[in-house]
C-alpha cells in the first residue's frame, strides 16, 4: 500500500486552475521532491496533502484512507514550513513538546519522545535556550523535532531552507537526508532549488504550469530528460540549447548548427533536414584542436575545483565547465567536442525528447 496516492487531483481558485488532473503514488519511506519555478503549483499541492487547502476535483488518498474531507489535525501529518514558526516565549524544549502536550499526551511520554527527537537532531544540550538564543540552522532542526514526536505518517517540508545562508543550507540538506535515512519516514518536500532535489530526493517531480512534466530518480532526470523544460530545468549550470537542422546517415545521424558545424548523433527518427533543437549539458564540452563547435569566449567563471566559462557557438549561447587549470580570456576561440553522453535532441515545437 502507498503511503500517498493522489488520483485526478485539481485546485480551482474561482475560476482559475493552479493544479491539473495531476496523479502521483508515493511509497512508504520514500523521500520524493516537488521541483519547479515560482508559480508551478508544488506548494499549492502540499498544501492540499497536508489539509490547509480543499482539493476541487479527484481523490487524495493517505495510506489507504481517502482523506479529501479529513481535517489536517486528523489527517497525521507532521509539516515543517520555511518560517520555523516557533514560539519566542518557549524553551526549545518547551516548542518540541507543545503539540503532544496540547493534545493531552502522556507527560512521560511526551519527555521520552522530546528527548529521543532532540538526540537525533543534535539538539540535547539546547533544549532549555530561547529560540531567540539558537542559530538559524538550531532553530530548523527545532521546528523539525516539533514534527518527529508527532510519529506522523508523512513529513511534509514546504522550502525549509530558503532563509538560511548558503553554508548553512548544504548542512542542512544533508542533516535532512541523514535523518530520511535513520528513521526510514515518507517526506514530501517541496523546493524551487534544482540542487537540493538533485541532493535528496529518492524520486524527483518536476512540476509545470500545475502539471507534472516528467518523474523520476535524479540521475535518470539528468541524462533522460523526457522534454526540453526538464532538460532546461533540471542540471547547474544550465544546459545550453542551439537551433540546427537534423541530417540522417547510413547507421548515424548528424546536427548542423547555422554556421555549419556539423555534431555527430545517434541516429533517431527524424526527418532528415527538419529543424531540431540540440541540448548540451556544460560538462560534455570538450577542449579538442579538431572539435566540431567553435566557441567565442565571453565570460570566464573559476570556482575552485571548476571552470565556468559562457560564450557563443554559431549564434547561440554555450556554456561550458572544465576542471583543468587552463584558463580561457574574453575574445579566445576554443574548439571543443561534445561528449555523446551529454547531448540530446529536442523538437523545436512541443520540445520533446528525440534523444
Amino acid at each position: 500500500m502507498s503511503a500517498l496516492d493522489l488520483v485526478r487531483v485539481s485546485k480551482r481558485f474561482g475560476g482559475v486552475t493552479v493544479i491539473r488532473e495531476l496523479s502521483l503514488s508515493i511509497e512508504k519511506g520514500e523521500f520524493v521532491v516537488l521541483v519547479g519555478p515560482s508559480g508551478c503549483g508544488k506548494s499549492t499541492l502540499l498544501r492540499m496533502i497536508a489539509g490547509l487547502e480543499t482539493v476541487s476535483d479527484g481523490d487524495l488518498v493517505i495510506d489507504g484512507v481517502r482523506a479529501n474531507d479529513i481535517p489536517p489535525q486528523k489527517r497525521n501529518i507532521a509539516m515543517v514550513f520555511q518560517s520555523y514558526a516557533l514560539f519566542p516565549h518557549m524553551t526549545a524544549g518547551d516548542n518540541i513538546a507543545f503539540g503532544p502536550r496540547i493534545r493531552r499526551e502522556d507527560p512521560a511520554r511526551v519527555r521520552e519522545a522530546v528527548a529521543r527527537a532532540s538526540e537525533v537532531l543534535r539538539l540535547t544540550g539546547h533544549l532549555a535556550r530561547m529560540p531567540g538564543q539558537l542559530s538559524g540552522g538550531q532553530r530548523q532542526r527545532v521546528a523539525m523535532g516539533r514534527a518527529l514526536v508527532r510519529d506522523p505518517k508523512l513529513f511534509l517540508f514546504d522550502e525549509p531552507l530558503s532563509n538560511l545562508d548558503a553554508g548553512l543550507r548544504v548542512r542542512m540538506r544533508t542533516e535532512i537526508k541523514a535523518l530520511h535515512q535513520k528513521l526510514g519516514v515518507t517526506i514530501v518536500y517541496v523546493t524551487h532549488d534544482q540542487i537540493e532535489a538533485m541532493t535528496m530526493a529518492d524520486r524527483i517531480v518536476v512540476m509545470n504550469a500545475g502539471r507534472i512534466e516528467q518523474i523520476g530518480a535524479p540521475l535518470e532526470l539528468y541524462d533522460r530528460p523526457a522534454n526540453r523544460f526538464v532538460a532546461g530545468f533540471i542540471g547547474s549550470p544550465a544546459i545550453s540549447f542551439l537551433e540546427a537542422r537534423y541530417r540522417r546517415g547510413e547507421g548515424r545521424g548528424t546536427a548542423v548548427l547555422p554556421d555549419g558545424s556539423a555534431i555527430a548523433t545517434e541516429p533517431v527518427a527524424w526527418p532528415d533536414g527538419e529543424a531540431v533543437v540540440v541540448g548540451i549539458r556544460p560538462d560534455a564540452l570538450v577542449r579538442d584542436p579538431e572539435g566540431p563547435l567553435r566557441m567565442t569566449v565571453e565570460v570566464v567563471e573559476p570556482t575552485g575545483p571548476e571552470i565556468h566559462v559562457h560564450g557563443r557557438v554559431a549564434g547561440g549561447e554555450l556554456r561550458a565547465v572544465f576542471r583543468d587549470r587552463e584558463l580561457p580570456r574574453p575574445g579566445d576561440e576554443l574548439r571543443l567536442s561534445v561528449t555523446p553522453s551529454g547531448l540530446h535532441l529536442f523538437d523545436p515545437g512541443e520540445g520533446g525528447a528525440r534523444l
